[in-house]
């Protein structure tokens, strides 16, 4: 039986995907274990994509984790820096704990999430890529639509509806072929985006598809527009053009690495954090207008990518 090593992200589809650079970092570090993710059960099949983990052992937040085993060889604390995360791997009693709690104390700054990552390990004395987070395509193709995601977990990242709508009714008057997308929670509102756009009823698959179905349809999109959500992290790792528009966070922290077809969307004149779980849209987030997008739209479409893409330092944003 192959020794274990737990990793812990009990966190959504964005997180996930942020964390894949340090699935691969242990990875490569340990190749001989079996490397254990604890996340959400929904990311199982997207976890299988990633192809560093052997398996997804589901966990919907900060809660026990329902481990059968032995204690793990090593216990990696990928969550954050608080005292409930380290607590509850600390109880497993692992051969070896990773954490931001560790002594002396990695650097925790306000730096990209792929980055703050791969530095812990670093710290551990694991060698990490923040750049190694692509994903190969899942198996089945699907026709190029063009990706609008109005929804967000929480209201202060969601850009109002009427100015999704507007831009989906520019893009399906340019004729893309669109796709309005969105949890089973956000149907309502991809429908009314989808209504007041003028597109047809079937352009709403929010609620209708599966995470590795939807993952697929990213894979081979035209384009994706969406707020920082995990939708805006699949076109990140899938190489698709893409238009994020950023607040309550800036890009700086969680946006797409500099690309010609990326644009982070960011008023340029902000230094500023507001809070992420905020129940009306953000001010920065407001600031962005329907010109501003599609202006990002235009020039995204203008380089579409071909070849292999340098990475820069990650968070490149486009003032509006």
């Amino acid at each position: 039986m192959r020794p274990r090593i737990l990793l812990l992200r009990a966190l959504g589809l964005g997180d996930f995907l942020t964390g894949v650079p340090a699935y691969r970092a242990v990875r490569r570090a340990f190749p001989d274990h079996e490397l254990i993710l604890a996340a959400p059960g929904e990311l199982a099949g997207l976890a299988a994509l990633d192809g560093s983990l052997d398996r997804l052992l589901p966990t919907p937040g900060l809660g026990p984790i329902a481990w059968r085993h032995q204690p793990p060889e090593v216990a990696v604390n990928l969550h954050g820096t608080g005292a409930d995360s380290h607590l509850i791997l600390e109880r497993l009693n692992p051969g070896r704990l990773i954490t931001y709690h560790s002594d002396p104390l990695p650097d925790w700054s306000e730096d990209h999430e792929r980055r703050r990552w791969c530095r812990l390990l670093e710290h551990a004395g694991i060698p990490a890529d923040p750049d190694d987070f692509e994903l190969t395509a899942p198996p089945r193709p699907q026709l190029p639509y063009t990706i609008v995601h109005p929804g967000a977990a929480f209201p202060a990242r969601r850009w109002p509806a009427e100015r999704f709508a507007a831009v989906a009714r520019w893009l399906h008057h340019h004729g893309h072929r669109l796709r309005i997308t969105g949890t089973g929670a956000e149907t309502a509102l991809a429908r009314q985006v989808a209504e007041r756009a003028g597109l047809p009823r079937e352009a709403s698959i929010a609620g209708r598809t599966a995470l590795t179905d939807l993952a697929g349809i990213i894979a081979t999109a035209r384009l994706v527009i969406s707020g920082d959500t995990g939708i805006a992290h699949l076109a990140t790792a899938y190489r698709r053009p893409s238009v994020v528009l950023f607040g309550p966070i800036p890009p700086a922290q969680w946006g797409p690495p500099y690309r010609p077809y990326h644009a982070a969307l960011w008023p340029a004149d902000l230094d500023y954090r507001g809070n992420p779980h905020g129940m009306s849209v953000d001010p920065a987030l407001e600031r962005i207008t329907i010109s501003d997008v599609l202006g990002a739209i235009e020039l995204v479409l203008s380089n579409q990518p071909s070849g292999s893409a340098q990475n820069t330092p990650p968070g490149a944003k486009q003032a509006v």
